[in-house]
């Protein structure tokens, strides 16, 4: 049995990524309804709005989904009580301290999962008590690690060292990336970028059609000294690069990016002056879909990888 799948009580070892501006209830539960795991991105939400989706999609699925929460935002104890009043059973939690609220969301019998971006983070959100880590390379879209690993290197050098399962993530999209990264230890794959094109996703119809439209190098990591952050490279990207030839301190990078870049770009809609976080993988991204078609085609591309990596002989 796959520790994933009997973990989360699911059909597919597949999790959506709790994306800001994209992950609301719909596309939560119908990923959910599709067999994999739906997260409803908390970190573009107010507690109120996030009471409001976790409701929705209560009556949207009568199947596992989760709650994504980004711990560098604020409200969180807000937030977690909301989760905790509404039933939600399982919450990833990433960008902050797994220690904070681990024994505390586990007292109330919910399973706890942190994203981390190296082997010394995984190897502190397994001692803090979470029941799985996500392992994100350096390809993924959004909010990102400073060290820059792939996930290529990430995921084996993870699995080395933990002894609970492993989900892997940034530049999965496909059947095959999913059977690639399975081979190298994990147990499952969680998958943003791809369900950003989806029909069911929050995003604005603009920042889809962009996805789709990208090509290889269409996207950077940037804003180390604020938080690493994966965009595609629009006229905003172009500003950020402009300041940082002129040696720019913290405070002047603050200035630039101001406040709801993020929501602007993805949610509003503003292709010039919005944040419109993606990952590498966009350029294999070329149009938009049902997201249960989208795991349905993962799930057909992985079974026929599998046979064909059956055949293969060296």
């Amino acid at each position: 049995m796959n520790k994933i799948k009997e973990l989360f009580n699911i059909e597919y070892p597949i999790v959506q990524g709790g994306m800001i501006w994209a992950s609301g209830w719909k596309l939560a539960s119908a990923v959910s309804n599709a067999g994999g795991l739906g997260l409803i991105g908390s970190g573009s939400m107010y507690p109120d709005v996030l009471k409001e989706h976790i409701q929705k999609c209560k009556k949207a699925t009568n199947k596992p989904f989760g709650v994504n929460i980004p711990m560098l935002y604020p409200n969180l104890d807000e937030i977690i009580k909301i989760i905790i009043d509404e039933g939600v059973k399982i919450v990833f939690t990433s960008a902050g301290n797994p220690k904070t609220y681990t024994n505390f969301l586990k007292s109330h019998g919910i399973t706890v999962v942190h994203v981390v971006s190296s082997l010394k983070f995984a190897l502190k959100a397994q001692d803090a008590g979470v029941d799985a880590i996500v392992a994100e390379g350096f390809e993924a879209g959004g909010h990102n690690g400073r060290d820059e690993t792939t996930t290529l290197a990430l995921i084996p050098m993870v699995k080395e060292k933990i002894e609970i399962p492993l989900i892997a993530a940034g530049g999965i999209a496909t059947g095959t990336a999913m059977y690639a990264v399975m081979a190298l230890g994990a147990d499952a794959v969680q998958v943003g970028s791809r369900f950003v094109a989806s029909d069911e996703a929050s995003s604005h119809i603009n920042f889809k059609q962009m996805v789709v439209d990208a090509k290889e190098g269409d996207t950077h990591l940037t804003l180390k000294e604020l938080a690493p952050v994966r965009m595609l490279k629009n006229k905003f990207y172009q500003d950020v690069a402009k300041l940082y030839a002129k040696g720019p301190s913290v405070d002047e990078l603050q200035e630039l990016l101001g406040r709801a870049r993020a929501k602007r770009g993805m949610f509003e809609g503003d292709l010039d002056e919005g944040e419109l976080e993606i990952g590498q993988v966009s350029g294999l991204i070329h149009n938009i879909k049902p997201a249960a078609m989208i795991v349905e085609d993962m799930i057909n591309e992985f079974r026929t990888t599998k046979n064909k990596m059956n055949t293969l002989s060296i």
